[in-house]
């Protein structure tokens, strides 16, 4: 007798497939609408190059005229996107002229010598320009003439070597010259760290310590306590350095001046000794003492950008660095780089601008402007309305400073509708414009509620949605906790290490919220979960799915028609614009996009999409008014065995071909098996399938596998409507 087999949306993987009853407990690249899933939506490559770096911000916004803009931040380089081309912004940090090279016959590493400290590290960016090539190394001008070079190594504080994609014909020393523009660094684009007794190592070091140069030379002197270096951003803002046998300790970390201050020489009980320009330092803060455990928890900050616009100018915060300005409605504004703001702070953890009174705002910023140093990871700063350049308070403008009280460092901030979000490691707040004399209020929501990475979090429609430590969150005037029928799996699976690289991305036109993330053994992102809120307010139960879906950066559909997505991949290095680049690419797509992923030049890759359900299973029940005796109940407790001889396929939608996979089990702890005839493959024109499969519980399966048929490409794509089985007990074991 054939009868309706019927899911409740969205998976469940708190529960085994056995107990998983009438639910379906995993899938891939689906989504629930009207409560039956679907396979979602494909994507296509915008633009023709891979970008350089890894994707961490994106930002849609546009000018005066109604021309868009995307911009795209990686780790190495700042783009904007538009009318299909990339269009590289990057901030200058250095012009250094009469710069020369060095080569050996037969190798492709070039060392670029600079006349005065460059205060680069390993992989940064720098362009070339007005280039007289080497004589005698083999190489013209145009090798280098108008191009960016990554850093191979850094040997000193004034020479770096280059990768070139051809060797040397000749050996050279100091020859050519070139004009070089040395790129802010940005900072590595994974999120590596360590804590424990496992940081320890053989005679007290530490795994990867951060080392650099000296950039002015140091005498032996106990009073000449202030170091300059080629760059210290890797460093702490307090600790140790060594350099030869001396051990020097500093209390303070100017990264814009790359000075260390304000502690002692001859450290530890070392000896005070004279040391030259380009001498190696390294940071010896986490070493540790012969016998002592090693405690420490340190984790080095990714390269990120935090974007917003204001107005025609977009606004471009390096994490824990400086912040600049891009103006779309200037002349010939593709042609132009990006500026530091003049008068703000210099180090800030996150930037936004107030919706309505146009306040930039610098979140964990500096108590004291222009004094990295003076960093506060839980202080705000605002300027004055209307202005970009006046963050000192008086009594006529309205800039002003507040320092949160709950949590240890602010995580993160986004605008609402009519309110904007803080949260810290904590706790979450809600900062509101209320006019003078105190221009912005601030209200402590909640606690115990903190945000896990800096990009973990969303608002939509006036409900704030995040990715806490201990769950997920929202709130709409009240602090909810969000039932997750999927929670364990993503928290047990969750490499909770690189969660910087979490990112939240709203997609309004399936009313979803993802959150992507990296799985555990990874340092990239690879995993997705997504809270549909739309559907979930209709059937008013909590609906959930995740997937493999890799993002590192996700922009909404609105000033676009669709959404646009990052996606990094650290295996790749062929980006189109860095020569010798090493820290893979970023390929920058619109999703939604098609039935497939279809990358530059047509090429076509499958998007597999499946969703497998709970099992069912069958028991005998006394026959009610009208019913035959023996009808079998579905909602039974897999007392028979089952035997179920066809089934009806029902696709509301269906494009190409899709397979459907009956999986059987006599036991829960059986492991599932395709019915013997199976899978099937189903078509448009298909009513029914013979299928003798036979078991005590069995799952549904629901899958395209391919995009050809005959070589030739075929879209798959479909939407399940309600399956019928002809299902009958089949005796007892």
């Amino acid at each position: 007798m054939l009868q309706k087999v019927g899911f409740l949306p969205g998976f469940n993987k708190q529960v085994t497939p056995t107990g998983a009853e009438a639910q379906w407990t995993g899938g891939d690249f689906v989504r629930f609408r009207y409560g039956t899933p679907e396979k979602i939506g494909g994507w296509e490559q915008l633009g023709e190059h891979k970008l350089t770096g890894a994707g961490r911000a994106l930002h849609h916004f546009d000018d005066n005229a109604g021309i868009k803009y995307a911009a795209i931040g990686t780790n190495r380089i700042l783009y904007v996107y538009s009318g299909g081309q990339y269009y590289d912004i990057t901030p200058i940090k250095n012009t250094i002229t009469g710069c020369n090279f060095s080569t050996i016959s037969g190798q492709a590493s070039v060392t670029i010598t600079f006349p005065s400290p460059h205060g680069m590290n390993e992989d940064d960016i720098v362009f070339l320009d007005t280039v007289t090539a080497p004589p005698g190394s083999g190489y013209t001008d145009a090798k280098f003439e108008d191009k960016k070079f990554m850093a191979t190594t850094v040997p000193t504080a004034t020479t770096i070597t280059v990768t070139l994609d051809t060797n040397a014909s000749g050996t050279t020393n100091n020859v050519g010259s070139c004009r070089a523009q040395t790129y802010y660094s940005v900072g590595p684009a994974q999120q590596l760290g360590g804590y424990g007794f496992g940081t320890g190592q053989w005679s007290g070091t530490s795994s990867g310590p951060a080392t650099t140069t000296l950039a002015t030379g140091l005498a032996a002197d106990a009073s000449v306590t202030s170091v300059v270096l080629a760059s210290s951003a890797a460093l702490p803002t307090s600790g140790t350095i060594r350099i030869g046998t001396e051990d020097i300790s500093f209390t303070a970390n100017d990264t814009s001046t790359n000075t260390l201050s304000g502690g002692a020489r001859a450290a530890d009980g070392t000896t005070l000794a004279v040391h030259s320009i380009g001498a190696t330092v390294t940071d010896i803060t986490d070493y540790v003492g012969w016998g002592d455990a090693s405690s420490a928890d340190f984790t080095i900050d990714p390269g990120l950008w935090v974007l917003d616009n204001y107005g025609t100018k977009l606004i471009a915060l390096i994490y824990n660095g400086q912040c600049f300005e891009w103006d779309a409605a200037a002349t010939n504004p593709t042609g132009n780089r990006a500026t530091i703001i003049s008068g703000a702070p210099t180090a800030s953890r996150h930037v936004l601008v107030s919706p309505t009174d146009r306040h930039l705002i610098f979140f964990g910023t500096e108590t004291t402007i222009g004094t990295s140093s003076s960093q506060d990871a839980m202080f705000i700063r605002f300027s004055d309305q209307e202005s970009l350049s006046d963050y000192t308070p008086t009594s006529t403008n309205t800039a002003g400073t507040q320092r949160l009280a709950q949590g240890s460092k602010i995580m993160g901030a986004i605008r609402g509708r009519d309110a904007i979000y803080i949260w810290t490691d904590s706790a979450i707040f809600l900062m509101r414009f209320v006019g003078q004399p105190f221009t912005f209020s601030f209200e402590h929501v909640g606690t115990n509620c903190g945000l896990i990475g800096k990009n973990a979090c969303m608002e939509v429609d006036g409900t704030a949605f995040w990715m806490s430590e201990n769950g997920f969150f929202s709130y709409s005037g009240q602090l909810q906790s969000m039932p997750c029928l999927v929670e364990d799996h993503v928290f047990e699976g969750l490499n909770s290490t690189p969660r910087d690289l979490i990112n939240a991305g709203l997609n309004n036109l399936f009313g979803e919220v993802s959150w992507f993330y990296c799985s555990t053994g990874s340092d990239v992102v690879d995993r997705v979960v997504t809270y549909n809120y739309l559907e979930s307010a209709i059937t008013k139960k909590p609906i959930w799915t995740t997937g493999t879906l890799p993002r590192t950066a996700w922009s909404d559909s609105s000033i676009f028609d669709k959404p646009h997505a990052c996606y990094y991949s650290n295996s790749d290095d062929a980006s189109y614009d860095v020569v010798g680049n090493t820290d893979g690419t970023t390929i920058y797509y619109e999703q939604e996009k098609g039935t497939d992923q279809i990358n530059a030049g047509g090429n076509i890759t499958a998007v597999a999409a499946h969703v497998i359900s709970g099992d069912f299973d069958i028991t005998q029940k006394r026959a009610a008014q009208g019913q035959m005796l023996g009808t079998p109940d579905m909602r039974g407790d897999g007392e028979y065995l089952m035997k179920i001889r066809r089934f009806l396929p029902d696709f509301i939608s269906q494009t190409g071909n899709t397979q459907i996979t009956l999986m059987l089990r006599d036991y829960p702890n059986s492991s599932a098996a395709s019915s013997p005839l199976g899978p099937f493959t189903i078509t448009d024109a298909t009513d029914k399938v013979d299928t003798r499969a036979r078991g005590r519980g069995i799952a549904l399966k629901i899958a395209n596998t391919g995009t050809t048929t005959g070589g030739a490409y075929q879209a798959q794509d479909w939407k399940l409507g309600t399956f019928r089985l002809d299902i009958q007990p089949d005796g007892r074991r």
